[in-house]
C-alpha cells in the first residue's frame, strides 16, 4: 500500500475504509464488520469514523472490526463541533476510544468549521490529547482555503496534519488551487465519498479508461482521486465484491492520455468554486 506523508511525521496508507452510515440497520452489523475486515486485509489498513455516525455506533463497529489487528490499522475518527470545547473535546475523545475498544486514535479530526467553540480551544485540546497518549495526530474536515490559514496561524495550528473532504471526479473544487495549499504546507487531504455514494455516473471517458485497465468504472474513478501524492481516498463499502473492487484501485497508474479523457467529461468547476464539504 502506498503510504501518504504529512507534515509531523504522519503516515497514512492512501486508501482506506470509510464507516458514514454503518451502523444503522443493526440487522447489517455483522456483514459491516466483515466488510471491513476483508478491507483490512486486502491492505486497506486506514479506517475513518466518527462520533456522529448513527450516534457512535459506526466507531463501535470500527472498533470490533479492528480487534486482534489494532497494531497494523490507522484509526480515524471524529469530534463533532457542536462539542468542541476544551473540556468537551477531550471528554468526546475519551468516549470515542471506549467506542474503539483502544487506547489510542491515530488521527482525531474536528467534523466542520463554524462550531460554536474558539477554534483555539479545541487545538489546545487536541495538543492536550496528544502530549497524553490518547491521539497521535490531528486535524480538522470541510474546513475552506480560509479557514485553514486562520488555523495555521493559531497556537498548534501548524500541528494540523491533514484535512478531511469531499472529492470526487463529480465534485472537483479541490483542484482549484486548495490541493496546492495542502501540498505547501504538507497537510494531506482525505476524500470522502469518492464515488459519491456509489451514485457516480460512468461517462463515456470513463468507461474507456476502465476497460484499458481491466477494471470497473467505479474502480478507476477511484484511482484518479489517487493521482494527488497527498490525497487519502476513504471510499464506504460494505459488500465484500465492491471492497475487493476497490482494493485494485492501487494498483492502477493512469495515463497522462487516461487524464485528459476525464478532464473532458469531467471538467473542473468554475474558478472560485469549492464543492468541497457537506454541511
Amino acid at each position: 500500500m502506498r503510504m501518504v506523508y504529512a507534515r509531523g511525521g504522519c503516515a497514512m496508507p492512501a486508501l482506506g475504509l470509510g464507516t458514514w452510515k454503518m451502523g444503522e440497520d443493526s440487522a447489517k452489523r455483522g456483514a459491516e464488520v466483515a466488510a471491513l475486515q476483508l478491507g483490512i486485509d486486502l491492505g486497506m489498513t486506514l479506517v475513518d469514523s466518527a462520533e456522529i455516525y448513527a450516534s457512535g455506533i459506526a466507531e463501535e463497529i470500527a472498533g470490533e472490526a479492528v480487534r486482534g489487528r489494532r497494531d497494523r490499522v490507522f484509526v480515524v475518527t471524529k469530534v463533532h463541533q457542536a462539542n468542541a470545547s476544551r473540556e468537551g473535546t477531550i471528554a468526546r475523545a475519551e468516549a470515542s476510544l471506549r467506542r474503539l475498544g483502544t487506547d489510542w486514535i491515530d488521527l482525531y479530526l474536528i467534523h466542520n468549521m463554524g462550531g460554536p467553540f474558539a477554534h483555539e480551544d479545541t487545538l489546545e485540546a487536541f495538543e492536550h490529547l496528544r502530549r497524553a497518549g490518547k491521539i497521535r495526530h490531528f486535524g480538522v474536515s470541510n474546513f475552506d482555503e480560509a479557514a485553514m490559514e486562520r488555523s495555521e496561524a493559531m497556537a498548534y495550528g501548524t500541528g494540523v496534519t491533514c484535512n478531511q473532504l469531499r472529492y470526487s471526479l463529480a465534485r472537483r473544487g479541490l483542484d482549484n488551487g486548495l490541493y496546492d495549499w495542502h501540498a505547501r504546507h504538507k497537510v494531506a487531504v482525505m476524500a470522502y465519498t469518492p464515488l459519491e455514494e456509489g451514485f457516480l455516473k460512468p461517462k463515456g471517458a470513463l468507461s474507456a479508461v476502465a476497460r484499458r485497465h481491466n477494471v470497473s468504472p467505479m474502480c478507476a474513478a477511484l484511482a484518479w482521486t489517487l493521482r494527488h501524492p497527498m490525497v487519502v481516498s476513504i471510499p464506504k463499502a460494505s459488500n465484500p465484491a465492491h471492497v475487493r473492487d476497490n482494493a485494485k484501485a492501487m494498483d492502477i497508474v493512469l495515463t497522462a492520455e487516461d487524464l485528459a479523457e476525464l478532464d473532458r467529461d469531467y471538467p473542473r468547476p468554475p474558478a472560485g468554486t469549492f464543492d468541497v464539504w457537506t454541511s
